[in-house]
């Protein structure tokens, strides 16, 4: 008598790895949230953090606005929303907290990053600068001159630079708006 001999086909799930900055928090079931990442090696994407409202979340005090971290996820086969495993807290940026300003501008440029880079599309040069942003904003005052150094980085970064236009004109031309917060942002600062 032969023997039946069933191959289930087994998903194999493949942990992808990258250093990453959390861009946005947006809540999704009672206890789950999507995280935006821009990330060093993936550019920004996209993770459902399961169970990370919970209090007893294994992601608790680990994903906050403007944390870099290295982060393990599994890439999803049918949307560009990926499963996030686990996060290693490397800099809490913490007292970008602590002064509306800091806050606001810090915001800008992670709502600035989302408008102008694709999903899944990496930029290394992109995290690095706002990396650099979020480490001048830790330990100096938020300025009208941070803003403008960022935006023109960006627009070099992007190659949409242009001669005898400002950054920002040069932003809102190629991506048809800026941030609505620019404008209170730039206002508050001096």
């Amino acid at each position: 008598m032969r023997a039946l001999v069933m191959h289930l086909r087994v998903p194999s799930f493949h942990l992808e790895t990258t250093t990453a900055i959390l861009l946005r928090r947006t809540k999704l079931t009672e206890t789950s949230l999507i995280l935006t990442w821009l990330t060093r090696d993936f550019g920004r994407l996209k993770t459902v953090a399961k169970g990370a409202r919970s209090r007893k979340s294994q992601f608790a005090g680990v994903v906050d606005l403007f944390f870099a971290c290295e982060i393990s996820y599994v890439r999803s086969a049918r949307s560009d929303l990926h499963a996030l495993r686990e996060v290693h807290l490397l800099e809490t940026h913490s007292e970008i907290r602590f002064d509306y300003r800091r806050l606001a501008l810090a915001s800008y440029f992670a709502e600035l990053l989302e408008l102008v880079t694709e999903a899944e599309h990496a930029l290394p040069e992109l995290y690095d600068l706002l990396q650099r942003a979020l480490g001048f904003l830790n330990a100096n005052p938020a300025s009208k001159r941070a803003l403008l150094h960022f935006e023109k980085e960006l627009v070099t970064h992007l190659g949409i630079q242009q001669v005898d236009i400002p950054p920002a004109t040069a932003l809102a031309r190629a991506y048809h708006t800026l941030p609505r917060s620019r404008l209170a942002v730039a206002q508050g600062l001096s």
